[in-house]
This record gives structure tokens, sequence and C-alpha cells, in this order.
């Protein structure tokens, strides 16, 4: 792989360490600009609307531009909204910054996703998103938990400066290792592309990556409640728990590096249907910890092996659409992940209590199938399902 990728995946993992963090961080970060916990957590829909509304804006605006300009300027605000976040005392600041970030991160990923597929041979691409996509696993096993550490050591400015601090090699990397490349402004006029991705199979590939994501942080978001109430562990066995889950995800995308590119239906078929067992699994084990930790780590993995290979096939499928591909990825990833825990947040209040979520994320999953399955036997996803790899 081209080491371009691995400075790619350097801001991948900074950009997702920032977007995950502020769970361990609004208990210090709230009495210090003076607002509750619960207003301080309108930071993360704050971001997550970012993100989502980053993603095609972000795509369509640098139409024109060379990647490797858009990817650096990505790179440089995000570093700048974290450095502003760092200084500002006033919580309506911070909040903008939070946006500011997230529509640099959308953008950056956006963009990110058709460079790294550039970057290798047309039958590489799932191994190089594997690649990129590692950022994201990485900053869940060591990102999070070591930004709540130091914040719990030396507050929560200090994580948003180690994050702006992260952003300079990330940059110079960017700048150093992508091609200058000229944007995509000699391909499909915009206006061409949104008629390209008004495909069936296209805009069904990105919702059922969207279910799958949303049920992966539908669980996700609420795993501490679980090892602390059914389990019977206690808050020291949160950070581990996430980490068990990170390190099952970072091998999940790894795995299906090698197979999202000519055997995405084995993926598909491997993964989906052992998600449906997995996730009641855990819900039902979720008392006993020797039950738990394994299967925290395996859901992890099977998690976002399908995540990534969905992500692999939205960009084949939206092969028509250079400048919006990564976009389409990018949206239905974040799409889930805003839905996921809006979805399951209400379930910890009924009387499968912290167990909820859960099963929320049981019945995404089987939505996600259900809806793949019907449209295969239609005759749709052929790109899904198909061993040979398509023309690009």
């Amino acid at each position: 792989m081209p080491f371009a990728l691995y400075l790619l995946a350097l801001a991948v993992f900074a950009m997702c360490t920032s977007e995950f963090m502020l769970s361990g961080l609004l208990p210090g970060l709230a009495p210090d600009l003076g607002v509750t916990v619960g207003t301080a957590g309108l930071l993360t829909p704050a971001f997550a609307v970012g993100m989502i509304v980053g993603a095609p804006l972000v795509a369509a605006l640098a139409h024109a531009w060379p990647r490797r300009a858009c990817l650096l300027a990505s790179v440089l605000v995000f570093g700048a909204a974290h450095a502003v976040g760092a200084l500002t005392t006033s919580f309506a600041v911070l909040c903008g910054t939070r946006v500011v970030a997230a529509l640099a991160n959308a953008g950056f990923l956006a963009l990110a996703l058709p460079t790294a597929a550039a970057l290798v041979p047309p039958d590489r691409t799932g191994r190089a998103l594997a690649v990129l996509l590692a950022g994201t696993t990485v900053a869940t096993v060591a990102g999070v938990p070591g930004g709540a550490v130091l914040g719990a050591l030396y507050g929560w400015r200090a994580v948003f400066w180690v994050l702006a601090a992260l952003c300079v090699p990330a940059a110079l990397g960017v700048f150093k290792g992508v091609p200058t490349g000229r944007g995509t402004a000699n391909g499909p006029g915009l206006r061409a592309e949104a008629v390209a991705l008004r495909g069936g199979p296209l805009l069904v590939t990105m919702l059922v990556g969207a279910l799958v994501n949303a049920a992966t942080f539908a669980s996700f978001t609420y795993l501490a409640p679980v090892v602390t109430g059914p389990a019977g562990l206690g808050e020291r066995w949160v950070p581990a728990v996430l980490m068990l889950f990170g390190a099952g995800s970072f091998a999940g995308v790894a795995l299906a590096g090698r197979f999202a590119d000519r055997r995405p239906g084995l993926v598909v078929a491997v993964t989906g249907p052992a998600l449906l067992a997995g996730w009641p699994a855990l819900a039902l084990g979720a008392g006993a910890p020797a039950a738990l930790l394994p299967l925290v780590c395996v859901l992890g993995a099977l998690s976002f092996a399908l995540g990534s290979t969905l992500a692999t096939r939205v960009l084949y499928e939206a092969q028509g659409a250079p400048a919006l591909a990564g976009a389409c990825a990018t949206t239905a990833l974040n799409a889930g992940a805003a839905l996921g825990p809006l979805l399951s947040g209400p379930a910890l209040a009924t009387a499968a209590g912290p167990r909820g979520p859960l099963w929320v994320s049981a019945v995404l999953v089987a939505s996600a199938l259900l809806l793949a399955s019907a449209t295969y036997l239609r005759g749709g996803l052929p790109a899904l399902v198909r061993h040979e790899l398509p023309e690009r």
C-alpha cells in the first residue's frame, strides 16, 4: 500500500477521535463552560449534523479544485477549529467550532475515500479503504480511551490541543504524499453526477450501509450502562470493554479489506446473519462477563467488516459520479452513526433497560438484511453480491 494512505489514515484517526471523544469529556467540560451536562451533550448531535451536511457540500464545492489542496484545507480547518475550541470560554463558540470541525471532517473523508481508491490498482480498492478506515478503528481502540485519560489528568482543553497538534503531521503528509491531481472538473458535471446517483442499486446499498452502521452505534454508544449494569462490572471496566470493541473493529476492517473487492458476497453472507444472531446473543448474555467480553470483540469485528465492505460497494456503484462518490459513502455511514443512538437511547427507559439498545441493533440489522434480500430477489444490488470485480 502507498505510504500516502497511512498519512491519510493518521488524519482520519485524529478526526474520528474528535467525533467519539466527548462522552468522556462532558463531566469536566460542562462546569468549565457554565452549562449542564445535558446541554453540553448537544455538542454530539451538532457534530453529527455537520458530518451529514458537510460531505456532499464540500465535495460539490471542491469539484473544480485539486484534491490535494482540498484535503490539505480540510485538515488545516479541522486543526484550527480545535485550537479555537481549546481557547474559548463560550459554549456557543465551542458548539460552532464543533460544526466547523465536522464540516471539515466530512469533507476530508468524502475526498479521502476516492483518493485512496485512486492511489491503488482497481482490484485493491477494498484493501486501500481498509487502511484508511483503520484510522477510525484505532480511534476507538486508543484515541477515545486515551483522550478520556488525558482529559482526566489535564482537562478537556488539553485533548483539543493534542488533536490540533496531530493535524500538523497529517497536513504535511497530505502535502508530501498525495499527488496534486486536477480534481474532477474535467469529468461529468455536478448535474450529470446527480443524475447518475439516482440509480436504485446505489441508493439501496447506501441505505443498507446506513442501517448496519446505525446498528453498530446504537449499541456502541450505550455499552457503558451494559458494563456497569447487567454485567455487574465497575466503571473501570468501561474503557477496557470499549477497547475490546475497537480491537475487534480493527480486525474486521483488516479482514474485510482482503475480500471486499472480489468476494463481497461472501462477506455479506457471513457477517450479516452472524450480526443478526450476535446482537440478541449479547443482550441475553450481558449478565455474564465471560460471555460479554468476547461477544463485544466479535461484534466489533463483524460490524466493521460488513460496514467497510458496504462502503467499498458504494464507491463502485457511484463510479459514474467521481466527485460525489466519496460523499455518498460518507453520508451513508454518518447518517447511520447519528440515527443509531437516537433510536436506541429511548430503549434504555423500557423494561429491557441497558439491554434495550442491543435489541434495537438486532432490529436494525434485520431491517438491513431484509432490504438487501428483497432488492436482490428483484434483480438489484448486483455489485453488492457478485464475486467478480466491476469495471472502473
